[in-house]
This record gives C-alpha cells, sequence and structure tokens, in this order.
C-alpha cells in the first residue's frame, strides 16, 4: 500500500521537537498563519510549511547580518588600501567583497526554495540550493587561483610595503570579521540543514586565512624579509585549497543524494519499533535543499484489511516525522508479511532492479 503525503498527517513536519505550538501566545500564532496565506505554498500540512518557511527565513538572516558585517569589513579595508598601496591587502579586499557576494545566489536559491511544488516540479526547487553551492566552490576556486597568483607575483617582483601598522590591522580586522561571519553561516547552515550556507562559510573562513596572510606578510616586512609576503601567500593557497576540497566534497555529496547513514539506521530503527511491523524492508532518503524526504517499505501481516494496514503506515509515518529532524515528507508502503502476495511483490522488485541496472 502507497501513501503519498497528505493534509490529514497532524502536521508533523521536521524539525519541530515535538512540539505544536500550544504555548505560544497568540499573536504570534496568528503572525505565523498570516505568513502561511501569503507565502506561495503547497497543500502539505500547515506546520511543515511552516518550519520550512522558519529555515529559509533563519538561512536569510544569516546571510544578509554576515552580508552586511563583510561589507563594512571590506569597505574598511578599501580605506586603509587606497593610503598604502598594499598589494597583499588590495587582494584580502577583493576577497571580501566576492565572499560578501555570494549570499545573492543563496539568497535567490532560499526564495525559490520556498515556492510551492508544481506538476513540473514536483518536489519543489529546493534544489536550488545545492546550484547555489556549486556557484560557491566556483568563487571559492576562483579565489584560490588568484591568491595563488599573487603570491607567484610578488615572489617574482617584490613590492615593499608602506604604513605597515595599518596594513596589519586591516588584516586582523578582515581576519575577525570572516571568522565571525563564517562560524554564523555554518552553525545556521548545519541548523537548517542547508550544504550551501555550510559552503558559503568555510568560504568566509578561507578569506580569513588569507587577512592572516596579510598580517603575516606585514610582519615580515617589519622585519625587512619582503620574502616573507609571497611564501605565506602559497602557504594559505594551499590551506584555502583544502577548505575547498572540504566543501566540493560535502556540495557534491549532496548532489548526488547522499545521505548520513546514522539517519538510515535511525528511520528503520523506529519504523520496526512501530507497532504492527513484521519488518523493514527498505528505506530510501534524500535531501531537497534543507528537507528531508524518505521512502520506506515495511511488511506488515498478510492477514490484515486495507484499513488495518493503512493505520500501521500512518502511524510509523507519524513517527518517523517526529524522530527525524527536518523530514518534511514519508511515503510508506506496507505489504505483506510472508506468502501472501509474495509474487506480486516479487514481480515489482523485478521491475526495480531492472531500472536500477539500467
Amino acid at each position: 500500500m502507497s501513501r503519498p503525503p497528505s493534509t490529514h498527517d497532524h502536521g508533523h513536519g521536521h524539525g519541530h521537537g515535538h512540539g505544536h505550538g500550544h504555548g505560544e501566545p497568540r499573536g504570534s500564532r496568528l503572525w505565523a498563519q498570516l505568513k502561511h496565506v501569503v507565502t506561495p505554498h503547497s497543500h502539505e500540512s500547515t506546520e511543515i510549511v511552516d518550519n520550512t518557511l522558519e529555515a529559509s527565513e533563519q538561512g536569510m538572516r544569516a546571510l544578509w547580518i554576515s552580508f552586511a558585517g563583510l561589507m563594512i569589513t571590506a569597505v574598511f579595508q578599501v580605506v586603509i588600501v587606497s593610503f598604502t598601496g598594499s598589494v597583499a591587502l588590495l587582494g584580502d579586499t577583493l576577497h571580501n567583497f566576492a565572499d560578501a557576494l555570494t549570499a545573492v545566489p543563496l539568497a535567490v536559491a532560499f526564495v525559490l526554495g520556498r515556492r510551492a511544488a508544481t506538476r513540473r516540479f514536483t518536489y519543489g526547487l529546493g534544489r536550488a540550493e545545492d546550484i547555489a553551492g556549486l556557484i560557491i566552490l566556483v568563487i571559492m576556486a576562483a579565489s584560490a587561483a588568484y591568491a595563488g597568483w599573487e603570491a607567484l607575483n610578488r615572489l617574482i617582483e617584490p613590492r615593499e610595503m608602506s604604513n605597515i601598522g595599518w596594513v596589519a590591522a586591516a588584516g586582523l580586522i578582515g581576519f575577525a570579521g570572516n571568522e565571525i561571519a563564517a562560524r554564523y553561516r555554518i552553525t545556521v547552515g548545519r541548523r537548517i540543514g542547508s550544504a550551501a550556507l555550510v559552503a558559503d562559510g568555510l568560504h568566509a573562513r578561507t578569506d580569513g586565512f588569507t587577512s592572516l596572510a596579510v598580517l603575516l606578510s606585514a610582519g615580515g616586512a617589519w622585519m625587512g624579509w619582503q620574502w616573507a609576503d609571497p611564501v605565506v601567500g602559497l602557504a594559505i593557497t594551499v590551506a584555502i585549497t583544502s577548505v575547498l576540497w572540504g566543501a566540493a566534497k560535502e556540495v557534491c555529496a549532496r548532489l548526488l543524494d547522499a545521505i548520513d547513514p546514522q539517519l538510515v539506521d535511525q528511520a528503520e530503527e523506529t519504523l520496526a519499533a512501530t507497532d504492527g511491523v513484521r519488518a523493514v524492508t527498505g528505506v530510501r532518503m534524500r535531501w531537497v535543499g534543507h528537507s528531508l524526504t524518505a521512502e520506506a517499505e515495511l511488511d506488515v501481516d498478510h492477514d490484515l484489511t486495507l484499513s488495518q494496514a493503512h493505520t500501521i503506515a500512518h502511524d510509523a509515518e507519524h513517527r518517523l516525522l517526529h524522530a527525524l529532524p527536518r523530514l518534511s515528507r514519508a511515503l510508506i508502503h506496507a505489504h505483506p508479511h510472508g506468502h501472501h502476495g509474495a509474487a506480486e511483490h516479487d514481480a515489482l522488485r523485478h521491475h526495480r532492479t531492472t531500472a536500477a541496472l539500467g
């Protein structure tokens, strides 16, 4: 028996912590209902939609707050560049501007992810976050390439640095601004399950490393070691490349529908503990934006009525939505355990195996 998500799922959306909002002030509930009305939405459970919107709003808030902080940092560095002529600081300033601007594709992705599913895009547009993640990876790669080029160029053609104290101060401020933005984006990204926002936070962290390179190169210039700036720049380029590799693995794994095996184990344990479930024969999960979707196959007693099997599947879905954070929908298929109906189920398995083998 196959049952899609429906409006009678009692509103058990992802990440709700078993709370149904009964303890919220009346004004807060009215405001949440008003947002639900004016925002494009599907006919899924109201609480599922509201939780999805809340996650997107948290992501948008993280983007714009960190965007403002990085822009302030970059503008301050522009002022320092204007009277010091530091090429290293100029490169760091450009990095900070680029990092701030990565908020744009992510903001577009969060807006698209809030749109309702349609007959063409039946899962909605949550996957736009994965596309934004790819754009961020490109920006990170360009930053690493630019940092490496500048370091090599300064190694070949050393430049004398002036106003070293101001350059060092700008490097410290650049590092602090980037690290604060990185921690904020990574924390919120992991909380709402957005790989793209986490990647953007890692990008901010790489620019913080570049700012440290400015600080170290200023110290080398103060000591009279003109070679220190390009050597440290090359070391930081290697560090940026390392962070880029980690972010690329996370974003690409999401594109390939990778899932934490512990989530699958938790889903299987939850379903198996449901009354009436004889066995869990298959669980599939994937991320769509920062929400999880799941499919599961359950064995139930073969002599149950359709209504009884439906009740067990509904209960299993109910428990699963409570157990898994960020789960927005689940499709539960119940089939008879034992010999009755085995031939029909084996035939379906044959088709699924054939399709999987291509």
